[in-house]
């Protein structure tokens, strides 16, 4: 976890909410809830009835296969979506839904802000504090309840992650930014043709801003996109992080695709708190 002082976490304990403080290798609140900080550096506050299954989030392969895929054929996507912000040393970032952490990692870099990051994922959220120890990572069911104390964060980032609209709210400051990043309609559109059948595409931009609204306003939307090229470890790497559960059918599919030029597309959207 960071060392440096940061935003307020809050306890998860139903009921609770009160703020966390450390002592030692452990997060406490004012009612003797306590939270350990694992070897690695992370915090799981997560709830035994927020989990929803036994296992929590996506499985270890579909971790590695996005994490090869974000270093290698979407870097260039990473650094668009960074482009889009505008930070100082003093800001802090929420990455809500951050896997391993690597968009959150690219943004501390490049401003050298505060960063936190969070997900359901222990696995994930364990990788992310082994690779990136100066940041703070939590494990916790953002669709729940975000963690923090209010108007915490200059930025709230969801990148192909979660969407709370109400605790997003909650916790940015007024004068702060959502960073929310959805697939744009043609992303992967050659991939979804040849393995799943289907090749239509799916606007999904007026569907997240009514979701935000009326809690916050679109600011600016951009459009990401790249065509790459990828051999068949790629495209197998590409499908494993963006779907689950692929039918027998369409397994054989996938493991019959050649090198493919695919297309990689995002929708960045800005929104402003109303």
């Amino acid at each position: 976890m960071a060392r440096e002082p940061g935003p307020t976490l809050l306890c998860t304990v139903r009921g609770c909410r009160q703020p966390l403080t450390r002592a030692e290798r452990r997060l406490r609140c004012g009612n003797e809830h306590s939270f350990d900080v694992a070897r690695s550096g992370y915090v799981n506050l997560l709830q035994p009835h927020d989990r929803g299954s036994p296992h929590p989030g996506d499985p270890v392969e579909a971790h590695a296969a996005r994490r090869r895929v974000l270093e290698g054929v979407e870097a260039p996507l990473v650094d668009a979506i960074v482009d889009m912000l505008s930070l100082t040393g003093g800001d802090a970032v929420l990455d809500v839904g951050c896997g391993e952490g690597h968009h959150l990692a690219a943004i501390a870099q490049r401003f050298g802000c505060g960063a936190h990051g969070l997900d359901i994922s222990v696995a994930a959220i364990d990788a992310a504090a082994r690779l990136h120890r100066r940041l703070e990572w939590i494990v916790a069911n953002a669709d729940r309840f975000v963690p923090y104390a209010e108007q915490s964060f200059r930025v709230v980032a969801s990148i192909t992650g979660r969407m709370n609209a109400g605790e997003f709210r909650r916790v940015v400051r007024p004068d702060g930014i959502l960073l929310v990043v959805v697939p744009a309609p043609d992303d992967l559109i050659e991939l979804r043709r040849a393995v799943l059948g289907e090749g239509v595409p799916r606007d999904r931009v007026e569907r997240t801003v009514a979701t935000f609204a009326p809690l916050f306003s679109l600011e600016r939307r951009e459009r990401l996109r790249r065509v790459a090229h990828l051999d068949r470890a790629a495209v197998a790497d590409v499908m494993g992080a963006s779907y689950r559960g692929l039918r027998r059918r369409e397994r054989a599919r996938l493991e019959s695709v050649g090198d493919l030029d695919v297309t990689l597309s995002r929708d960045a959207l800005l929104l402003r708190p109303a």
